[in-house]
């Protein structure tokens, strides 16, 4: 078995953000991989449904900007180099998987909340990872910190 040449991270920009980075690194570095990152923003269409007769697209593009702007901020901090960072808009898993083939990713790495209850009923982006992936998926699990 050979080791990881490129690892995906991908992030939700939560205040875990930088334990997950930080597991990965150290994976990368081990391995002599190169560290990718990414962040999906879903579509404001998808959370409405398109129901909603105002044009929402102003509104997306501050999204992604914010988004942008915060996954420099992760990178800037980051404990190995990035070699590129992506924020894509689409459903998570799908836009992961995608991303991955296109840059010859074999490993996706994801934190997984341990999510019980309800919650975990509803499925998690870490699992929707994890199904419908061609390579291998790392699920680091984080303790959601208190604000």
């Amino acid at each position: 078995m050979t080791s990881y040449q490129h690892i995906l991270v991908g992030l939700d920009l939560t205040p875990e953000c930088p334990d997950i980075l930080h597991k990965a690194a150290i994976l990368a570095q081990a391995c002599g991989a190169r560290l990718s990152v990414a962040h999906v923003i879903e579509p404001l269409t998808f959370a409405y449904g398109g129901d909603m007769p105002i044009d929402l697209s102003e509104v997306q593009d501050q999204l992604q900007i914010k988004a942008e702007q915060e996954l420099l901020r992760l990178i800037k901090n980051a404990d190995c180099p990035i070699e590129q960072e992506h924020v894509l808009v689409g459903q998570p898993a799908t836009e992961l998987h995608h991303l991955a083939k296109q840059i010859n990713a074999d490993l996706i790495a994801v934190g997984s909340h341990g999510r019980k209850g309800f919650a975990l009923l509803l499925g998690s982006t870490c699992n929707s990872v994890l199904h419908g992936a061609s390579c291998d998926v790392l699920a680091i699990r984080v303790e959601r910190q208190e604000e």
